[in-house]
């Protein structure tokens, strides 16, 4: 197991406090072409947030910041990868990252520098806030990216299905409401 991340802090996400009640917090994630990174981490968090009871709260969606593969499923070595750790991919398909995605969306998730240069290209300056990159939520990876895989073998799916699981799951306990002061468990 990779060790902790050493003293760093999840990041705050204070934006999101100013969002209507019972609207479900809509997060986005983008890689380049949306058939292997971007999916992988759309499925992941769907699952942890359905595996959560949390799906009427959370939604999770997916963009590429080129166009090369709209409307085509996930790729096929990712969908394999995925789906051997519980994850179904395959109704997913490819679309291409809109400059409206930034107000529709809480939360844009970027994998690396290029999808972050690419995508806050397009975002208006009001809403940069809602840009970040996956790995900010990672509590054991230190990965500062979300590698490619599409020209690499097997390892290369492996190694991104763990550092996105870590970073969902961090950012799923980033996303969850702290207990209240005098709910269950509170003491005196």
């Amino acid at each position: 197991m990779t060790p902790p991340r050493p003293d760093t802090p999840p990041p705050t996400l204070p934006h999101l406090g100013a969002r209507p009640a019972g609207e479900p917090l809509r997060v986005l994630m983008v890689c380049m072409g949306n058939i292997c990174r971007s999916p992988t981490a759309h499925g992941v968090l769907e699952k942890m947030v359905a595996d959560a009871g949390l799906a009427h709260r959370i939604q999770v969606d997916s963009a590429g910041t080129h166009d090369y593969h709209v409307g085509e499923p996930p790729d096929r070595r990712a969908q394999a990868h995925a789906l051997r750790r519980g994850y179904n991919l395959s109704a997913q398909r490819a679309r291409h990252l809109e400059r409206r995605d930034f107000a529709d969306f809480d939360l844009v998730l970027v994998m690396d520098d290029r999808n972050e240069s690419a995508a806050r290209g397009l975002c208006p300056p009001a809403q940069r806030e809602r840009l970040r990159r996956l790995t900010d939520f990672c509590r054991h990876a230190t990965a500062h990216e979300v590698p490619d895989p599409y020209y690499g073998g097997a390892d290369g799916f492996e190694h991104v299905l763990d550092v996105v699981e870590d970073a969902c799951a961090g950012l799923l306990a980033a996303l969850e409401p702290a207990p209240s002061a005098s709910g269950p468990g509170a003491t005196a």
